[in-house]
């Protein structure tokens, strides 16, 4: 797949992969309050790996990352249920919304909602669907 003249992929490759990264992160975290969120977050990640994948090939990309896409699937799935269904322990409707301020040592007083667990369920589930999908299209040609 890799070319010898490669290079500008590759090198502009590391520097965008870490831009993706870091505005998934973002959209991740802002997604509860603000437009983004688990889904947008999780595309953008994929895009990354996507691009990676297009830079240095398969075999690097399982060598920097040994995941099993597939397995991602189910575990984001059992965290966004797990956060939908905890709501009824409080006796409250399925996905009821709440949350609770923590005192972090070096952040300060910061927010935990249950929104942002729902949303990290959501963003594994789109990561490994979308990765899953990719992968096993570009492998079949």
């Amino acid at each position: 797949m890799n070319k010898p003249n490669d290079l500008i992929l590759r090198t502009t490759t590391s520097l965008i992969v870490f831009i993706l990264l870091g505005f998934s992160i973002y959209l991740l975290f802002a997604g509860h309050s603000k437009p983004g969120g688990g889904f947008v977050g999780g595309l953008m990640t994929a895009s990354a790996i996507v691009l990676m994948y297009m830079a240095y090939g398969a075999e690097v990309l399982e060598k920097i990352l040994p995941i099993d896409y597939r397995l991602l699937i189910p575990v984001g799935l059992l965290l966004a249920l797990g956060t939908g269904v905890g709501s009824f322990v409080f006796t409250e409707p399925f996905l009821s919304h709440t949350y609770e301020y923590f005192q972090v040592p070096i952040f300060g007083k910061m927010e935990l909602a249950t929104a942002m667990l729902f949303d990290i369920g959501v963003y594994i589930t789109v990561l490994g669907v979308t990765i899953t999908i990719i992968l096993s299209i570009a492998n079949d040609r």
